[in-house]
């Protein structure tokens, strides 16, 4: 692509799509807004940012998270986006189990745990209840009392309008760049991404890691298919990828269990 193509291409991106809503996170002022029309708290504060946290189990898969906030009251909140069809609550619960325990410390008393927050933006009414929002609730059967153990969960659609502030906020993340007094942080900081000489270059960077990380899984797959045949040894591949023996066999194993556990 030239250089045209390539800004041609980021400025059509929009925050449901998962590159431009990384560079977006590396706002915290914009973050804050959205969390808090999100989450119905014009008090929340976010102390901090990490786009795209790769967070790993002690099985060593990795989970990729679009955004993992640190809120002033010591709560963790991760964002995420999918556009796609699949296990949209198998898939929250999971992200949250490993922020929980990337977070607690050995000896660390249960009551201490952090509260965890999942944001779940998705394109479609997952739910199909012709809602904006859904706040999951636990309760006790036997007598319909809340059931509180820390983690809140709550999946937000851009699909369904329903004259709310936040599907005002949802419509955004639909559109490539919009002018909504409503939302001045947010509005902002995809207005720099999109128009300014420095948001389109962070953009541009941005593009080429995530491509880059791309043609390095793919070449690692094609290496570990020749090592399997017999072509080359474990050594050859990874002189041929400019890793270490040992980086490459971690790097395969993590591969191996990430495939498994789909």
């Amino acid at each position: 692509m030239t250089n045209e193509e390539k800004l041609a291409e980021i400025r059509e991106l929009r925050l449901i799509d998962d590159i431009f809503f990384e560079a977006f996170c590396e706002s915290t002022k914009a973050v804050e807004e959205m969390l808090r029309v999100i989450l119905e708290d014009d008090g929340l504060q976010v102390e901090s940012v990490i786009p795209q946290s790769s967070i790993r189990n002690l099985y060593g898969r990795s989970v990729r998270l679009d955004a993992l906030c640190i809120l002033g009251n010591g709560s963790r909140c991760n964002i995420e986006i999918q556009r796609s069809d699949e296990d949209h609550e198998r898939r929250a619960r999971y992200n949250a189990s490993m922020i929980t325990v990337k977070d607690s410390e050995p000896g660390e008393l249960f009551k201490d745990v952090k509260n965890v927050i999942v944001v779940y933006i998705s394109e479609n009414d997952i739910f199909k209840g012709n809602k904006t929002i859904y706040h999951v609730k636990k309760t006790l059967d036997e007598t319909g009392e809340t059931f509180e153990d820390g983690l809140t969960e709550i999946f937000v659609n851009t699909e369904v309008n329903d004259g709310s502030r936040i599907a005002d906020l949802m419509a955004c993340f639909m559109l490539p760049l919009f002018d909504n007094p409503d939302f001045p942080e947010v509005t902002a900081e995809v207005k720099k991404l999109k128009t300014t000489e420095g948001g389109l270059q962070t953009m541009c960077e941005f593009s080429q890691r995530l491509l880059a990380e791309g043609r390095a899984e793919g070449e690692l797959k094609a290496y570990l298919r020749l090592v399997e045949q017999g072509v080359i040894t474990k050594v050859r591949a990874a002189e041929l990828l400019g890793v270490s023996q040992a980086e490459f066999e971690k790097r395969a194993e993590a591969l191996e269990k990430d495939a498994l556990a789909v």
